[in-house]
């Protein structure tokens, strides 16, 4: 079949060398999922005593995949001389047409593993348009123009912060927590407190962000004077009291960051606890912070960061406190809607991405249909074979292979021991007209 957009290249599951990055954050060693999945697909060894954060499949440059030949035991550890960003160029046609139409010759989604040990910043990632002004103004510490809503896929257990609380709760803590009422003021305070039902949605974002970005904003020292008197009051009340979740994470995040604001300010975000096999997504200009655990994670082709707190790097306060919307209530959570008996869908409400998962018991075998997008696939756990429909190309595939699939290629995949992969692609919502058949066959 002829696809516009370049010249046709032949049937074939693409083995990809990928990424890793070594943020002070990642789980040390091999305690690490992201070493151990590096080191599987790299061929080099793991250091121990050093962090593995994050795994990265893709075309960012920050962390690019490589094309390489697999050899007929379907390993390779050779050379690493071709991107993925500069073979797609070449190739567009594996985007399929409406990709390339959409997008040009670039892929839209990033696919990644995160192993995390200890909070990331307290983060907000940028929509288009501020994303490209961002870029623009500093280009060395927003490293593209592109725009990421992203969804986190829990592997382990997985916590986060993740959006606002809302208004009733953040009156509570108001009553509760003394401390965050003598960093901002009464007048910040009243505000809130003022506010009912009845006032409006746009009222209460607007008291919510004074309240906010004056604590974010406050002199360092009070910050930390005031961090210091909350640790005592609560070791304090914990021995007369069971302290809340939130309460204990605070202090948890206290040691990890001593007398940062984003230790405080973990009171005005909801607190979210994934069970393994469930996902949440953030859009635009949403705060959050992974806490702790691992996750599949995929998102829109960026590494825009704007971050205020849990850091020890560059922070934009300012830029944060504006772009945030400020939107309360807790997020949805995905549980992924089963298309067969073995894969469950991650559908959310971005085109650039969705997520797969896989469980294939030993001797099983599942069908991925055609689609009319291209597709990166990840062994986490055990060994089979990716077969393409209606062609002699097959793979051996075992934790850490990484295979690029083109667009409006059918796979067959049978396990040889349980198997355990996880498939991510543009949405599926783009190709609406296009009907998906998991039993085999379009």
């Amino acid at each position: 079949m002829e696809i516009a957009g370049g010249k046709m290249t032949r049937k074939k599951l693409q083995r990809l060398r990928c990424s890793v990055q070594n943020y002070d954050w990642g789980r040390i060693g091999r305690e690490s999922h992201v070493a151990r999945l590096f080191s599987l697909n790299s061929g080099l060894h793991v250091e121990e005593g050093k962090p593995y954060a994050e795994f990265w499949m893709g075309t960012h440059e920050s962390g690019p995949s490589f094309v390489v030949e697999s050899e007929e035991n379907g390993t390779s550890f050779g050379s690493e001389s071709v991107t993925l960003k500069s073979w797609i160029s070449e190739n567009p046609n594996v985007l399929g047409d409406k990709v390339v139409e959409r997008w040009g010759c670039e892929l839209p989604f990033l696919f990644k593993v995160l192993s995390v040990a200890k909070a990331l910043s307290i983060q907000a990632h940028p929509d288009k348009e501020l994303a490209k002004a961002l870029h623009k103004l500093q280009p060395n510490v927003y490293k593209d123009g592109n725009h990421k809503p992203e969804m986190a896929l829990a592997l382990t257990e997985f916590e986060a912060l993740c959006g606002f609380i809302s208004l009733e709760e953040l009156k509570r803590v108001l009553h509760d927590v003394p401390e965050i009422v003598e960093l901002v003021g009464s007048e910040d305070v009243e505000q809130v407190l003022n506010v009912t039902e009845h006032d409006g949605e746009e009222k209460s974002k607007a008291s919510l962000q004074s309240i906010f970005s004056r604590l974010m904003s406050a002199n360092k020292s009070n910050i930390s004077d005031k961090i210091d008197k909350l640790k005592i009051r609560l070791n304090m009340e914990n021995k007369v009291r069971k302290l809340t979740d939130k309460e204990r994470l605070v202090l948890c995040l206290e040691k990890q960051y001593p007398g940062d604001v984003g230790v405080i300010s973990a009171f005005f975000l909801n607190y979210v606890k994934l069970n393994p096999g469930e996902a949440l997504y953030l859009g635009a200009n949403e705060p959050h912070a992974y806490i702790c655990g691992e996750c599949i994670e995929a998102m829109a082709t960026s590494d825009n960061v704007v971050r205020a707190g849990l850091t020890p790097k560059h922070r934009d306060v300012k830029t944060l406190c504006s772009m945030l919307t400020y939107r309360q209530g807790f997020p949805e959570i995905l549980a992924g809607v089963a298309v067969s008996p073995f894969i469950r869908k991650y559908i959310p409400p971005f085109d650039e991405f969705e997520v797969d998962s896989c469980v294939l018991p030993h001797g099983e075998s599942t069908i991925f249909p055609a689609v009319p997008g291209p597709s990166i696939f990840l062994v986490t756990v055990g060994a089979g074979k990716m077969h393409i429909i209606d062609s002699c190309e097959e793979d051996k595939v075992t934790e850490g292979s990484v295979l690029f699939v083109p667009a409006y290629i059918e796979i067959k995949v049978t396990s040889l021991t349980e198997l355990r992969m996880y498939r991510a692609g543009v949405n599926s919502k783009l190709f609406s007209a296009y009907e998906l058949d998991y039993s085999g066959g379009r």
